[in-house]
């Protein structure tokens, strides 16, 4: 038995969202303000009781409600959250029995409604009152006290519209919550540094006695008491096996070899501070508030994620379901990275349990399960019209791809860089090393030449994703649509052309090998073919070489408004075929001038015959990595060094800026 959908209507940013949701872990990933913790908070107000206000329903309400009169349909403006619950013949109905409507051995769900609506007659009575010039002002500091929580099971989506409400089951919510355990975790965790208050330094000692006092039986407890009074000593004792869980878990979430909880009494209270959480060696204890931020918060997580445990395991209720709202707080990358490795361990000794964590971490993404990620998009039609559309990554994806083997490629290099894009406005993909090292100078140069214009935005300041990725930058096109993201490219041109060579038996075999770009048949760039419109044409007819041509001359057009290719164009009368050689060709006078000080160059005597920049290259490049590095330190050492910037590069940057 578990929670398959849970569909929100009219809630803030969730104006018509359903999250489908993994039997085990589901992960809620998304940009800033896409509405994660509204997600968490509206199942945390109806099922703790928590007040809804005004600014709880959405902007693309707020006309029609502070305009309501006797013939407004409520029911359109009411917040709604809907739970869909999948059983199969092998689970207990016991508690479930009173949800169940149709008795068909077909169906094997139940749907139940949260609902909190405006008592509309009792509002406008009140409006009646209300000088006309007050009423919106009224409307938005008052609504609270006009709203009115409900509960209801139902067999069919149609039976909430209005004229079909008579269908509606109520319940109340004590019988929901015998159904179902619902514990969260916030993201505000009050974890401080030895500089806070006293209380905030002992909190996690506070977690362990709150933890103790809630989970032990009264004859154990009597027996612990008289173990306390007697000696400390053997109170730490009891104390580790009590906290062995605990203490495993966060030995293997931190490797901390040394952590313990030991008693730590004092005459006038055995119970409220009866035990304490530190670290360090042998006999030198050091309370929990010297430990870093990090560690402290982990900490925290960990044992209050034990405490909720506990609770799952004490009530059993038929269907768990736990939130973890932003993990990563406080905490350094590597021990994210072991959060995501671990947590589905941590919780797999629950059963029916369902967990729910929202994320900002791209390093908790890049561990992550594939198919347990669930995106949230911000979808705009116009200021006051959205909504957030949940999207379950894996299967959605998967569609997108008609290729496999990109699909399976995508898969793979989910990488902490890769798992940026989810996070991030705008993405560059770039060809290699030599780009990778250059960029952020070719950025930094772009900025200081657009300073004094108030409109323009810094690259640098803009939340902009770079990723190496190659000739496999088309493989990212499905994601990229998924993700609905501006996307720069910056790759070569590639240009080949044919050569005949016989084989061993003596047989002519045909391929293509680089060249200067006046000499080009073909290209040997698949991104350019695939991002620019030649996928489908064969090399060497007519529709293709009309296509080659337009490709040096930069007339294809991209196959997607959001996506730009950059490459090499025909610059000082020269057209490069890579980055080195279009970078040698327009600044070939400093090359020479700083010769002794630039490495990863040969044969340095050629640069004196500088009339061929494609040969050039090939002669005296040595090591592109290297030749990068000096480029860059001269750059940003030597004031009289002014490199540069090709033209594609400058074009492409500008492109992405706005």
């Amino acid at each position: 038995m578990l929670i398959d959908k849970i569909t929100i209507k009219n809630f803030r940013l969730l104006n018509d969202s359903t999250l489908d949701l993994k039997e085990d872990l589901s992960l809620l990933i998304g940009k800033n303000n896409s509405g994660k913790t509204s997600f968490l908070v509206l199942f945390e107000k109806f099922y703790e009781n928590i007040g809804f206000n005004y600014d709880d329903f959405s902007l693309c309400l707020r006309d029609e409600l502070l305009e309501i009169h006797e013939g407004t349909d409520i029911n359109n403006l009411s917040i709604k959250m809907i739970l869909e619950i999948k059983y199969n013949e092998n689970d207990n109905l016991e508690h479930l029995s009173e949800f169940i409507i149709d008795l068909d051995p077909e169906v094997d769900n139940v749907k139940i409604l949260f609902e909190c609506s405006i008592n509309k007659q009792k509002l406008l009575s009140t409006l009646g009152k209300i000088e006309s010039n007050e009423r919106k002002r009224f409307i938005e500091k008052n609504l609270s006290s006009f709203l009115e929580r409900k509960y209801y099971i139902f067999e069919r989506y149609e039976e909430i519209k209005q004229k079909n409400r008579e269908s509606l089951i109520e319940k109340d919510l004590n019988s929901i919550k015998r159904l179902i355990n619902f514990q969260i975790i916030h993201a505000k965790r009050p974890v401080a540094s030895s500089e806070e208050n006293k209380q905030n330094k002992r909190i996690l000692s506070s977690l362990t006695n709150n933890y103790f006092n809630n989970n032990n039986s009264p004859d154990g407890f009597n027996k612990i008491n008289e173990l306390m009074i007697q000696m400390d000593g053997d109170l730490d004792q009891q104390y580790a096996e009590f906290f062995e869980g605990f203490l495993r878990n966060s030995k293997e979430f931190l490797s901390l070899s040394n952590l313990k909880v030991i008693s730590n009494i004092q005459s006038n209270e055995l119970l409220n501070y009866s035990s304490q959480v530190v670290y360090g060696f042998d006999n030198n204890d050091l309370p929990e508030n010297l430990n870093g931020l990090g560690y402290m918060n982990i900490l925290y997580l960990l044992l209050s994620i034990e405490i909720k445990k506990e609770n799952f395991k004490r009530d059993m209720r038929d269907i768990n379901l736990l939130f973890i709202e932003e993990p990563e707080a406080h905490t350094h990358p590597q021990m994210q990275y072991v959060f995501a490795r671990k947590i589905k361990k941590l919780l797999s000794d629950i059963t029916n349990l369902q967990t729910i964590i929202t994320t900002h971490s791209s390093h908790i993404v890049s561990e992550c399960d594939f198919k347990d990620i669930r995106y949230l998009m911000k979808i705009n039609s116009d200021q006051k019209h959205h909504n957030i559309e949940i999207k379950n990554f894996y299967k959605e994806l998967e569609h997108k791809y008609s290729n496999p083997q990109d699909f399976r490629f995508i898969k793979q290099f989910l990488t902490i860089q890769s798992a940026e894009l989810f996070f991030s406005d705008k993405v560059i993909f770039i060809e290699g090393t030599t780009e990778r090292i250059l960029l952020p100078y070719f950025i930094n140069i772009l900025d200081s030449e657009n300073e004094q214009d108030d409109s323009y935005v810094p690259i640098s300041s803009q939340n902009i994703s770079v990723l190496e990725a190659g000739a496999n930058a088309k493989s990212f096109l499905p994601f990229l649509d998924f993700l609905n993201i501006k996307t720069l490219i910056i790759t070569d041109i590639d240009t080949t052309k044919p050569e005949v060579k016989k084989d061993k038996n003596d047989k002519e075999k045909t391929s293509y090998t680089k060249c200067k770009v006046k000499e080009a048949q073909s290209t040997s760039n698949q991104t350019l073919k695939e991002l620019l419109g030649a996928r489908e044409l064969k090399i060497g007819t007519k529709s293709f070489s009309t296509w080659l041509n337009n490709l040096i001359n930069g007339k294809n057009k991209s196959i997607r408004d959001h996506l730009m290719v950059a490459y090499q164009t025909n610059e000082s009368n020269y057209h490069g075929r890579s980055f080195e050689d279009a970078f040698i060709s327009l600044n070939i006078d400093i090359i020479k001038e700083y010769r002794d000080q630039l490495l990863g160059l040969k044969n340095l005597k050629e640069l004196d015959n500088a009339d061929n920049f494609y040969q050039l290259t090939e002669d005296i490049l040595d090591k592109k990595s290297d030749f990068a590095s000096s480029i860059l330190y001269l750059g940003l050492s030597n004031k009289k060094v002014e490199w540069k910037i090709p033209a594609y590069i400058r074009e492409g940057l500008s492109w992405i800026a706005n």
